[in-house]
């Protein structure tokens, strides 16, 4: 197996292609790693003694995490509150504190699973299903004001359509009946 990467060697040596190889194997040389979203942004090489080593990745990835750090255990990952909320238990002993040691140190263990039960309800299914029942009642109470709104407006229009038909009726009345004749001022008092 050895044999074939040093004839390789020899035949490029030969060849003269040893100069770039033997260059790169020497200290000194500088490498410029980048990570790019894109094939435009891979830098190119500014000198000799230069290796540009371009990584491309998604574009979704541009604002996340770096995946090694994503699902680290190393304690220095770990987030401050999480810290500071361990703090406070150390220490932690006697009345109230759900531990064996000290005077009074079970009458914390109530208030615990109170807190626990409490926690509980708050993330459960139950809260999940009130959530769904308030949107879908949201959702049913702007269907019924658009529903209303579409009713009003109907009955308003028939409204407006029975006075305009009642105002040509009257009309209709008011010049169907022919005009009295109008008296002469002889015939109002004309026996004298």
């Amino acid at each position: 197996m050895k044999i074939f990467p040093t004839a390789t060697a020899a035949v490029l040596l030969a060849l003269g292609m040893g100069a770039p190889a033997l260059a790169q194997s020497e200290g000194g040389d500088r490498v410029n790693m980048v990570i790019a979203y894109d094939e435009d942004d891979c830098p190119e090489k500014t000198a000799d003694n230069e290796i540009v080593v371009c990584q491309i990745v998604v574009e979704a990835e541009r604002y996340r995490i770096p995946t090694p750090l994503r699902y680290s255990d190393d304690p220095e990952n770990t987030a401050w509150a999480q810290r500071v909320e361990a703090l406070r238990f150390i220490g932690d002993f006697g009345a109230m504190s759900c531990s064996p040691t000290g005077a009074a140190g079970f009458t914390g263990c109530t208030q615990k699973m109170i807190d626990a039960a409490y926690e509980a309800r708050e993330g459960g299914s139950a809260v999940r299903f009130g959530q769904l029942i308030a949107e879908a009642r949201a959702e049913r109470l702007s269907m019924i004001d658009e529903d209303a709104a579409a009713e009003q407006e109907r009955v308003e229009m028939i409204e407006r359509e029975y006075n305009e038909r009642l105002e040509r009726e009257r009309e209709a009345e008011v010049a169907a009946e022919p005009l009295p004749e109008p008296e002469s001022s002889d015939e109002i008092g004309g026996d004298d």
